[in-house]
């Protein structure tokens, strides 16, 4: 649906984009993730025409952006991180005009404004002045606006930004049904908002592409071996036994008022090394409290690729 090739941005000697390749398949929710500043919205501003290519090539459902912009700008529905609304407009009318901007028949508009308010929860606003709505039902308007030709392709950058918990979690429950139809880039910072939406993930920093994959593929290829927590309760001999143990390293560990002693474990070894520290903790006398393998979540991916 979406290919880039070698995709370089350049203002003036500065490369925002830097010889990126990646594809997106029909159907797909792709993550796009990376630090302030690390290319994102300008790859997305590249591939829906708002920008053009210094070098590369971006088609996005055959057509190319240098030479097909219109075609290209007709099967994207893209929702920029600053939602462009007319405040002073009603919600119905501003959808009507967007409607009949995007080329939408006139006898077809009053069903896709029904449409976008069914599948955006917006109902009970379509009369009211954008201006007069909170800033969940304004993002709300944003992506009927995206929608409203029913485009294959949704592009989304950072739909959630300044929203509050319950807001967050709304948006994203209408992404994740907007995406068992449409095709989806969506860029955020909220790393559990890509783990719960997303089929696959692209980091990108300083402007390059350093992982792509499925969530789960990044996790297990960057979690640095197996790590495991390990809770006693006992003295100060079990941080010397588990230091002494080639096998085992303690990154952390951390003991509470009463006594239990926590420690964050990580090993080279390809066998489960749950069932080792079980025995030790019998032979030993100590009052185990907790042991499962503590696995390594995108936070911890996208800190390791993006902290230098």
């Amino acid at each position: 649906m979406i290919e880039v090739q070698g995709l370089t941005k350049r203002y003036g000697s500065e490369r925002a984009v830097d010889g990126i390749s990646f594809e997106v398949k029909s159907g797909e929710v792709l993550g796009f993730l990376g630090p302030n500043g690390a290319g994102k919205t300008t790859t997305m501003k590249v591939i829906t025409c708002f920008l053009p290519p210094s070098e590369g090539t971006v088609r996005v459902n055959g057509y190319d952006v240098r030479t097909d912009a219109l075609e290209v700008k007709r099967q994207i529905g893209y929702l920029p991180e600053n939602t462009p609304l007319y405040l002073d407009m009603r919600v119905y009318d501003y959808l009507g005009f967007i409607a009949a901007m995007r080329g939408v028949a006139s006898d077809r508009r009053d069903g896709r404004i029904a449409d976008m308010a069914e599948v955006c929860g917006l109902g009970s606003v379509l009369q009211k002045p954008i201006e007069a709505l909170s800033k969940g039902y304004r993002q709300r308007v944003g992506l009927a606006q995206a929608m409203i030709h029913d485009p294959e392709i949704l592009i989304l950058d950072e739909p959630t930004t300044g929203l509050d918990p319950n807001q967050i979690v709304e948006i994203r429950e209408l992404i994740k049904a907007v995406g068992r139809e449409k095709t989806v880039i969506l860029s955020t910072h909220i790393l559990p908002e890509v783990q719960a939406s997303c089929d696959r993930v692209l980091i990108i920093h300083r402007g390059r592409l350093v992982a792509d994959g499925t969530p789960q593929d990044l996790k297990d290829s960057f979690s640095g071996g197996q790590r495991v927590r390990f809770g006693v309760t006992a003295g100060d001999a079990v941080l010397s036994t588990l230091s002494g143990r080639p096998d085992l390293q303690v990154i952390e560990h951390v003991t509470d008022p009463v006594g239990e002693t926590v420690f964050t474990l990580s090993s080279d070894r390809h066998d489960d090394i749950r069932p080792d520290l079980f025995r030790l903790a019998v032979e030993h006398g100590w009052t185990l409290t907790e042991l499962h393998r503590d696995q390594a979540n995108l936070e911890d991916v996208f800190r390791q690729l993006t902290a230098a």
